[in-house]
């Protein structure tokens, strides 16, 4: 099932169900997605987004709850730290498995070998074959580090 489907869903069943934390989440990644929707019209793009964007969406909104987080737990305001990680395991419900350390390893291995990258210059290209094949599987701020590290 399509992942905007699987959302939209998951809306309707927790309207069913009285989840309120729940359905708040859903209906702020619906109004996210639309707003890139709209944005992608605006820019010629009749259909909106594609899968690979709406992954995107969901794995800025994580890393956007967990920065959020860790400030309200820095400033002693528990309560809305857990509503953001309750928030957060409800998005994680629509992205697929994040890689383990070693996977990664691996996909960034194949990556440089898929492109014949050789030296620091060609890490863009590393980068693009990672996020076309990996986008919501893994954390590209922690993978950049570690390409520049084997092409350094």
């Amino acid at each position: 099932m399509p992942l905007r489907e699987r959302i939209n869903t998951g809306l309707k069943e927790a309207m069913r169900e009285k989840d309120a934390t729940r359905l708040s989440t859903l209906r702020l990644i619906n109004a996210a997605i639309k707003d890139q929707d709209i944005d992608a019209r605006a820019k010629g793009n009749a259909d909106g987004v594609s899968q690979a964007e709406v992954l995107a969406i969901l794995g800025k909104m994580v890393k956007q709850r967990q920065e959020s987080a860790r400030a309200y737990e820095e400033g002693g305001r528990l309560e809305l730290a857990e509503k953001e990680l309750a928030e957060i395991k409800v998005i994680e419900d629509f992205l697929p498995r994040q890689l383990s350390e070693d996977e990664v390893a691996k996909a960034v291995d194949a990556a440089i070998a898929e492109t014949g990258a050789n030296s620091i210059r060609d890490m863009g290209k590393v980068m693009g074959v990672l996020k076309s094949k990996y986008t919501g599987q893994m954390d590209f701020g922690t993978v950049g580090p570690a390409v520049k590290a084997r092409l350094g």
